[in-house]
């Protein structure tokens, strides 16, 4: 009885790694991006965003003024900043749009934080 217990226990524990494993996802190196890719990948976002309602309209036309790479503790990361003088109030003049240095969507906002 005790040889079959360790056997199940032994396939279980085998099986459950594989489990986890799966496709879909790559845990390789990522291929950064330049600096004309994260500005266009940023006026994609910024156009879902005013797609989606969160913004202004004003801002589809929008183009960015500056894409720039910052050293986070996380790691690098692409700030594209865009700036709406149409919007009315002062303190959402300025659009930060996060990316990964790979390009993934990361964040937006009217901070830059």
């Amino acid at each position: 009885m005790r040889k079959i217990i360790i056997s199940l226990m032994t396939l279980f524990a085998l099986s459950v790694g594989s489990a986890f494993a799966g496709a879909g996802h790559d845990h390789g190196p990522i291929t950064p991006i330049s600096q004309a890719e994260a500005s266009q990948k940023a006026v994609g976002i910024v156009a879902k965003i005013v797609e989606s309602g969160k913004i202004d309209a004003s801002w589809a036309e929008v183009k960015p003024d500056v894409a720039e790479k910052k050293e986070y503790q996380h790691g690098p990361e692409w700030l594209v900043t865009f700036t709406n003088p149409k919007a009315e109030d002062p303190a959402k003049q300025t659009l930060y749009v996060f990316l990964s240095s790979g390009g993934k969507y990361l964040a937006a906002n009217f901070t830059g934080k």
